[in-house]
């Protein structure tokens, strides 16, 4: 099996991994978005940024020790506070952004239009937890060197 073939296998499962965690991490928001809109009688909009919050929240710890849990390369705090400098930055911004839109400006119901603006950031969220918050090592030159001479590659 060649390198480009594992890497799109591997890239795969963890995109699959990442859903997985986000489907939960989508009823958690949910969960919290409905308690504070119908439990507390928040506003919307003000209830939207706490419930993102706490889904955010649930998801790194799951994406730490489940989806990426193969790349630990920075102290944890470290990840998490880019973490959610990033997923929350995007998921808060596009998630408030999208309930105006979709529940002032097309009349959905609040929780339908909250899944509606999950799904928009979810691509974002994956490429900047990818890349960004649980990106891989780079190895030193000389250490990379003796992997491909003992691997044949």
């Amino acid at each position: 099996m060649s390198t480009a073939q594992e890497s799109s296998r591997t890239i795969l499962a963890r995109w699959l991994r990442f859903n997985l965690v986000g489907a939960v991490g989508i009823a958690v928001q949910l969960a919290t978005l409905a308690f504070l809109r119908t439990g507390l009688h928040l506003h919307y909009i003000v209830a939207t940024a706490p419930a993102v919050e706490v889904a955010v929240i649930h998801n790194f710890i799951w994406h730490e020790r489940y989806t990426w849990a193969d790349r630990g390369t920075q102290a944890v705090a470290t990840r998490f506070i880019t973490f959610n400098a990033t997923n929350g930055a995007v998921s808060i911004v596009g998630n408030l952004l999208m309930m105006k839109l979709l529940v002032d400006g097309a009349r959905l119901p609040y929780l339908p239009a909250n899944v509606g603006a999950i799904a928009g950031c979810s691509i974002a969220n994956f490429l900047l937890s990818d890349r960004l918050v649980f990106r891989m090592a780079k190895l030193p030159a000389a250490k990379h060197a003796c992997l491909r001479s003992a691997t044949g590659g």
